[in-house]
């Protein structure tokens, strides 16, 4: 009787054992612990972003790092707000799944939403208010980041990666020709 009572509460409850860190020394922790800019905040959470492109198809790719956890079959939601238009991105896979971290109440979970290319002038710190996740029953919203962390999201980012990463397909292709040809 008292499990089922003990659930009963747990499930209505508004506060959960996840959200109970001290916030601000715990996203602080979290940015320190990462390499890279954050692009926006929650409470307990912290996003990391970037733009980009695959044949064609252009991605918002997102790693929340924190107490956001989600296993799920029904993918995600992005909604951008900005001041003056609301973006809802789906995410484009359906199956995501937060891996657990060595650190107490610290998740990853990536997830990459599909992003029209008139849209990706809208991704910029300076035009959007919030971003809010929403993915089964968990529900983020996050603020962005001002300050030292204020850089923009570019095109030239997307393309500055893309390239290192064809480059690298390059040189390993190279070196597996010239170790076929000295056998």
């Amino acid at each position: 009787m008292k499990s089922f009572i003990t659930k009963l509460k747990s499930a209505f409850s508004e506060s959960k054992s996840a959200d109970k860190p001290n916030n601000d020394a715990f996203t602080e922790a979290i940015i320190n612990d990462v390499d890279g800019n954050p692009f926006a905040l929650s409470e307990t959470n912290v996003l990391y972003a970037g733009l980009s492109e695959l044949a064609g198809y252009h991605y918002f790719k997102t790693i929340i790092i924190g107490t956001f956890k989600v296993k799920t079959f029904q993918g995600a939601k992005l909604i951008v707000n900005g001041g003056d238009f609301t973006l809802e991105l789906s995410s484009d896979s359906m199956e995501l799944e937060s891996e657990s971290s060595n650190i107490p109440n610290r998740n990853i979970t990536r997830i990459d939403f599909e992003i029209d290319h008139q849209d990706i002038s809208k991704i910029s710190r300076t035009a959007i208010e919030s971003i809010e996740v929403i993915a089964k029953k968990n529900h983020v919203k996050f603020s962005i980041i001002e300050g030292d962390y204020d850089q923009e999201l570019t095109d030239q980012e997307l393309v500055d990666e893309k390239s290192a990463d064809v480059e690298l397909e390059v040189e390993v292709l190279a070196e597996d020709v010239q170790n076929l040809k000295e056998k």
